[in-house]
This record gives structure tokens, sequence and C-alpha cells, in this order.
């Protein structure tokens, strides 16, 4: 996570001790930063690199216009404890403020047709998306990201989303079909909807990916949460999504808030490069990217397949 308390320009200076000569195989991250001198990751691997410390040093390190899809799931200031270098509680128009500074160089580092996901609460993507629309970003969709972990609140609906903002640089470079497996009934077996009588004429490798996910599971259990971050950790399952939809093997995607490490993860596995930082828990990220101890959940989606020049 980015720390909240100076909303100024941040220092450039990131304590590591990376050493590229140990590390031949690693990714090089330095092509794409402005000054390699200035910075140098705190954990690499063959396919990504980490840098350790507020997003804010970070992003404006970065080249312009280097990055194929941008996901960022900043702290929704309300009060969570994260490390020591965040304080998750500001007024609104600064927290507001803050966001706009590293969307702004969200926006900078993204390539024409590039996609940009913002995940937060409803009351803050509201004008978050009104700010991307006047950066000139396209709107793609608002995906609502079902949830029931919260209590009644007086005198308002009951809060049951997320909001997953989905812009583009421009026309979208790449955006790839998504399915997901007819829903059955888990006592009888039996298909729950019939389609209005069109059942015959359904797509065999699926239903068209909504904007709204009723399927993704809660991260509560240990073995798919950081021991030392007490925060909630997002779902493999959600950025398998964003990932897959948005990009192909070979490409980058940055993530400035890396939290539990859950996009670095996928990336992995999914074969894409990555960027990110961490500001409070970049060490336990290394940690759980190097043993593998971020497991992922289930995903039954069908993906479009890839274009003919990456198969």
């Amino acid at each position: 996570m980015t720390a909240l308390r100076d909303i100024a320009p941040a220092s450039t200076e990131l304590q590591t001790a990376f050493n590229w000569r140990e590390n031949a195989r690693a990714f090089d991250v330095r092509p794409f930063l402005k000054q390699p001198a200035q910075i140098t990751p705190h954990y690499a691997t063959e396919l990504g690199a980490l840098f350790s410390g507020d997003c804010m040093n970070v992003l404006p390190q970065l080249q312009e216009g280097i990055a194929d899809t941008v996901f960022a799931d900043p702290p929704f200031n309300i009060g969570k404890e994260y490390g020591s270098n965040t304080n998750d509680q500001q007024p609104d128009e600064r927290y507001l403020e803050w966001c706009q500074q590293w969307l702004a160089e969200c926006i900078r580092v993204l390539k024409p047709g590039g996609a940009l996901f913002v995940y937060n609460l409803p009351k803050w993507n509201v004008p978050l998306g009104y700010y991307l629309m006047q950066q000139g970003m396209e709107f793609r969709h608002w995906i609502a990201i079902e949830i029931s972990a919260c209590l009644p609140i007086p005198k308002r609906l009951h809060p049951s989303h997320y909001s997953l903002l989905y812009y583009t640089k421009g026309s979208p470079k790449t955006f790839r079909r998504i399915r997901t497996p007819i829903q059955i009934c888990r006592h009888c077996g039996g298909e729950v909807k019939d389609y209005g009588g069109h059942r015959d004429a359904m797509n065999p490798d699926g239903v068209t990916l909504k904007d709204v996910w009723t399927d993704i599971p809660p991260v509560r259990h240990w073995k798919f949460k950081s021991k030392n971050r007490k925060c909630n950790a997002l779902s493999t399952k959600l950025l398998d999504r964003v990932v897959e939809m948005s990009t192909v093997p070979g490409d980058l995607v940055i993530d400035p808030f890396g939290g539990s490490g859950t996009t670095y993860a996928v990336c992995e596995e999914k074969h894409r490069h990555w960027i990110g930082s961490e500001i409070d828990f970049a060490e336990d990220i290394a940690e759980r990217l190097q043993g593998g101890h971020i497991r992922s959940h289930k995903s039954d989606d069908w993906v479009e397949p890839l274009p003919q020049q990456h198969t």
C-alpha cells in the first residue's frame, strides 16, 4: 500500500539491496525506468519486479507508455489497519486528491489502448470514474463484485458489492471474451435457468461474462492470505479475469498497491511480465512468491483463444 500522510510528491529514494549480478535470470526492469540508477527492486522473478516503497516514489520513475494493463486496489480510506507507513483515515477531499495523483501516473504509463482497472468502494469510484473521463479515458464497464460481509447500515440499503472500474486509453488493443459455465443446481444437478426456451442456441463454451460478478470467493482462510498482513486479500479468480481479459502472454501488468501479492502471483502463472510496489509488506510478498504460498481459487472460466501470432 502507499502512504496517505504526504500528498506532496515524495522522495525518489528507495531502500533496497537487490543485486543484478546475483540475479542474472531476473526480469530486467531497468529499460522501463527513466533513471535506472535511481531505484532498484526489492525482489525480482524471471517475469517481474517488486519495489519496496510508496507508489508515488515508483510510478513517476517509470517510462511513459509501457504498460498493457494497470490494476489498482488502493486503501479505501475507511480506517483499516495496514502497516506503519499507511494512514487509512483522511478527509474525503485529501483522499480524492491523492487518488487523482496516482491515477494520473497510471494513465501516463499506459500504452495507447491499454486497460486500467480500479477496485474500490462505489462511494470513491463514482468521483474517480468522473476524473478518468475528464482525462480522456474511455469508459468500458462498472463491474459489480458481489459481497455479503457487511452489516446493515441505518437509513441505507445493505451494501452488497465492491466496484471495479474498467477504462481504456482509447479503443482497447486487447479484449478477450470470457465465458462462465452454465449454472447447475448443486442439489439436483439440473440447469438453473432455461434461458427463455433458447437453451439449444446457447454457446457450448458457456455464458458471456456479465458486468456483475457473483462468483468471486471471499479470501478468509489463512492459506490464501499473508500471515503478517491482517487486511483482506483479493481472490486470484478476480485477477485471473482482469489479466486474461486485457492482456496476452508477454504483456506487462503494473500494480502499484501490492498488498498480499495476488496480482503478481497471477501474472507469474499466466506468463505476464509485471511491475509492482508495496509500502508495508514487500518482504512478505517476496517470501510468498518465492515459496509459492499464494494459493489459487478454482476458475472454470472459458477464455477466448489467443490470436494466431500468440499461439
